[in-house]
């Protein structure tokens, strides 16, 4: 079952069924006061003949069959007087020798303007073009799935329609409509069907006392539709009112609790911050702890720190001690040359290289130094904010410094 497949709602057909399924539920009599059924005069004409059929209510009664020869305006004296043939419609009906049916597959966009589309292309679909015959179209299927439309299209040559046209006119008909015997009107539905008669031949019949009729009954099912929907429409207005304050008071809610979402996701950004800030020791616990593992004959020329990495240059008698020392700190992990070292001949010391990862201690220190300088760290860190951007460096001078400060 296709669900995605669009439907096209005919208002006009829908309601002239239901008007007729109305129709049957109300008494016959009642009925007639208020609607009188279609009748019709259907003219077939044929070479040698012209044959006059009466239709009402699906009954059809053949009236006179007069020869071609004899169509004199006399010809129907005494059989047209009957009253019951009164506001009947004449219909032309032509035989399938007089006329065309082709069947027309196009696309859905033409249905618009499907007549303007068939006149152009005519001489394509049949041996006519446009100004050789009278034409008709009606859709018969519209395939919304595959955006199609099935039409027939109906013709007869413009000479062959003038002349029956002129027939019942000399017989004293007024034709209301032509259609052709393979796909005939209903008389129900005449004026909503298709008609071979081109515009300015056609009549125009009023029906001013029907139509009053029916704008009378139609204002009155309106009022009696009307009683029975005002009060379920009021409480629909309710409540779409209540559903739209509903709305506003979800959206307010759902902004609150974008908000507190942002809350939580910031406090844990900043949750995390603080976690990576204290993952590693201050800067001046480092400083410190380098001071107090130099020995005074050792001295640095560069260091550099961030990123938790460590780089340490200088001079030592014995850079493999300073390497063991630096091991056995809890501040530093896997220290290792960072690149071979070598021994200065006129001095005799060791030019070194070591590369360290800086880890928190599992346990801080309890003698009072460690203890000021935790405390002073933040300060610390705030003041000298060029030592922990990356790849930061303490040039010889401030290592010399310092190295003069510890002795």
């Amino acid at each position: 079952m296709n669900l995605n497949k669009d439907v096209t709602l005919q208002i006009k057909p829908f309601l002239r069924w239901w008007g007729r399924e109305l129709a049957f539920l109300v008494p016959r009599n009642v009925r007639q006061f208020f609607y009188t059924p279609p009748r019709a005069i259907i003219v077939l004409p044929s070479q040698d003949t012209l044959t006059l059929v009466y239709e009402t209510e699906g009954k059809q009664e053949t009236l006179i069959t007069l020869p071609q020869s004899d169509l004199s305006p006399t010809a129907l004296e005494g059989i047209l007087d009957n009253t019951r043939f009164k506001n009947a419609l004449v219909v032309l009906r032509l035989s399938s020798e007089d006329a065309l049916c082709k069947t027309l597959a196009l696309p859905m966009v033409a249905q618009h303007n499907l007549t303007q589309v068939v006149s152009y292309e005519l001489d394509r679909y049949t041996p006519f073009n446009a100004n050789q015959v009278y034409f008709a179209t009606h859709i018969t299927q519209i395939d919304t799935s595959n955006a199609q439309l099935t039409v027939q299209l109906l013709l007869t040559p413009k000479k062959i329609l003038e002349t029956y046209y002129a027939q019942c006119q000399s017989l004293g008909l007024s034709v209301h409509t032509v259609d052709i015997a393979a796909y005939p009107n209903s008389l129900d539905e005449i004026n909503q069907g298709y008609t071979l008669l081109p515009a300015p031949l056609q009549t125009q019949r009023t029906n001013t006392p029907r139509r009053m009729m029916l704008i009378l009954c139609l204002l009155l099912g309106l009022l009696s539709t009307a009683s029975l929907i005002l009060p379920i429409w009021l409480e629909y207005q309710s409540i779409n009112t209540l559903q739209q304050r509903i709305a506003n008071i979800e959206k307010e809610a759902k902004a609150v609790k974008a908000l507190q979402a942002d809350i939580e996701t910031l406090n844990e950004e900043n949750q995390q911050l603080i976690a990576e800030k204290t993952a590693m020791p201050p800067l001046v616990a480092v400083l410190n702890e380098l001071s107090a593992l130099m020995h005074d004959d050792s001295w640095l020329a560069y260091l550099q720190y961030g990123d938790g990495q460590l780089q340490l240059q200088g001079e030592s008698p014995a850079a493999s001690n300073l390497l063991a020392d630096l091991e056995a700190s809890d501040y530093f992990a896997k220290v290792s040359f960072a690149s071979p070292v070598t021994q200065d001949k006129a001095s005799g010391v060791e030019r070194f290289q070591i590369a360290a990862e800086v880890t928190k201690p599992a346990t801080p220190k309890t003698d009072d130094t460690s203890n000021n300088d935790a405390e002073s760290s933040n300060e610390s860190e705030r003041n000298a904010t060029q030592v922990l951007l990356p790849d930061s460096a303490i040039t010889n001078e401030e290592t010399n410094e310092h190295g003069q400060a510890n002795e």
